[in-house]
């Protein structure tokens, strides 16, 4: 088997295992977000300590990126629903936002808030 298609083959299982792991965490942070409940206000708290530099995440804030969306555009956003924004902030290493480390219960804190701030 020449190296090209080695490389290939290693290349596309590296894709489908990312897919699925992917896929995963989606499944487990969805289980956890259903066995406890949310806590907006901690949701908040986070996201004015680790969010706002670069996002709008409240009324009144007076900075923020022009460049990234607002929490309420991400929280009207219907293509952005819980699950995947449980799984994007579980593993956002395929953007500009840094990796937080956030917990299960932090993310789910975080993903509660930013969908209530659509009703703003």
């Amino acid at each position: 088997m020449s190296f090209k298609t080695m490389h290939a083959i290693i290349s596309s299982t590296a894709r489908a295992l990312h897919g699925l792991a992917y896929v995963a965490t989606a499944l487990l942070m969805g289980q956890a977000a259903e066995s406890t409940a949310a806590d907006i206000t901690n949701g908040q708290r986070i996201a004015k300590r680790w969010c706002a530099e670069c996002h709008v995440v409240a009324p009144g804030q007076k900075h923020g990126s022009d460049t990234v969306p607002t929490f309420v555009q991400i929280g009207k956003s219907e293509r952005l629903d819980e699950a995947t924004l449980t799984a994007f902030l579980a593993d956002p290493h395929r953007s500009r936002m840094p990796n937080l480390s956030l917990t299960r219960s932090e993310i789910a804190d975080l993903v509660a808030y930013i969908k209530h701030q659509r009703r703003k």
